[in-house]
């Protein structure tokens, strides 16, 4: 249901543009980028090879989205990926994930990944304190 998902994405983020909605597609910006989508009907379904990315800053960023995202059917899965109620996977990522696995000293580096890979939601903290030794 097109429309349905389009009033969900619109009560999850802030910034959202609504261009076009109808039974068969819709045309809207969430955060500033454009996004077409079509009714594919119970046939076509989402997986994981198409999945979109939400940088943030803040734990309480990462815990909006996340809790946002998954409620009413979502589900939550492994380093910082869910599936929303209509099966569309995102990416929930503090910017910190980026800047500790991308450290030279790869020790920090490789402590950052193994805890990352234990976890379902991204907890910052645990990242600080992996990344501090």
């Amino acid at each position: 249901n097109v429309s349905e998902a389009v009033a969900f994405y619109k009560s999850v983020f802030p910034h959202t543009k609504i261009e076009t909605v109808n039974d068969f597609m819709a045309t809207f910006e969430l955060e500033g980028q454009r996004f077409n989508a079509l009714n594919g009907g119970p046939k076509y379904k989402f997986n994981e090879a198409i999945s979109f990315f939400i940088s943030v800053e803040s734990q309480e960023e990462v815990d909006y989205f996340w809790s946002r995202l998954t409620a009413d059917g979502g589900e939550e899965s492994q380093c910082g990926w869910l599936k929303d109620k209509f099966g569309l996977s995102w990416q929930v990522v503090p910017t910190a994930l980026g800047r500790y696995l991308s450290d030279p000293d790869r020790k920090r580096a490789d402590r950052v990944m193994q805890v990352m890979m234990k976890m379902q939601k991204i907890i910052i903290t645990d990242l600080d304190n992996a990344y501090a030794g």
